[in-house]
């Protein structure tokens, strides 16, 4: 459980802030849906969560437990996927990000495991447009400095879901959440132009687009590493007084 949900006291939150200028909330933000026959349908929560340890280990930040249901409606036509509605998960980051300012945590930045969480990119510009200070984390570019320092083969567009990238996160940090079957499984499906139009069915039988058959934790390791070391840049940027 300690891999999900933070293990801190109230005094250990207060100890970690004395000694900062700034102090940092992490929000892990995940999804439940379908990730083929072989990945969890917690797979985007697990991999955001990974994200978020991996910073919180390298960084003086406020570690807080995921947002674990969000919007998953391209995947609506497999069994399991739940969601919620964009305006909700708006209001809950945005009430998150209040209640943080409330006790003396100004600033928040979000852990994106989902892509179709579209609407965290506009949480974040509204609360920057007002003062706040807020990031979305990782960016596609951080995605991309991990692929490629960790060897990933496939490309970001193929690699669209449950395929090179998740499969290696999830066999270096939950080895024990797979099951048989992703060494099997490839399929891609890079034209994807009507997604929101006809969700993940109309392009995958499987619910798999990408190459799974390539993970291996060894690149699961390199790739939470990567986006450790990008996540500075965030840090500097958000704790600097300009």
């Amino acid at each position: 459980m300690s891999d999900l949900v933070p293990a801190d006291t109230t005094e250990d939150v207060r100890t970690r802030g004395a000694g900062v200028s700034r102090q940092v909330a992490v929000l892990p933000v995940g999804s439940f849906e379908q990730h083929g026959p072989y990945l969890p349908l917690a797979t985007d929560t697990l991999v955001a969560c990974a994200v978020a340890r991996e910073i919180a280990g390298a960084y003086p930040v406020h570690l807080l437990p995921p947002v674990t249901i969000s919007c998953s409606h391209e995947h609506a036509a497999w069994p399991g996927t739940v969601s919620i509605s964009s305006v909700t998960l708006h209001a809950v980051v945005r009430d998150i990000a209040d209640s943080l300012r409330r006790s003396g945590v100004d600033t928040l930045v979000v852990v994106n495991g989902h892509g179709g969480n579209y609407v965290l990119g506009n949480v974040v510009q509204e609360s920057s447009a007002r003062g706040e200070r807020m990031a979305l984390f990782p960016a596609a570019e951080d995605w991309e400095a991990a692929r490629e320092r960790a060897g990933v083969i496939t490309s970001l567009l193929t690699d669209m879901h449950a395929g090179e990238i998740e499969t290696s996160i999830l066999l270096h940090a939950h080895p024990e959440m797979l099951r048989p079957g992703y060494e099997t499984t490839d399929f891609v499906a890079d034209d994807r132009r009507h997604l929101l139009t006809l969700g993940m069915s109309g392009y995958t039988d499987s619910g798999v687009i990408g190459r799974p058959s390539l993970g291996s934790a060894e690149k699961g390791k390199e790739l939470l590493a990567s986006l450790a070391d990008s996540f500075g840049a965030y840090f500097s940027m958000l704790t600097s007084d300009a």
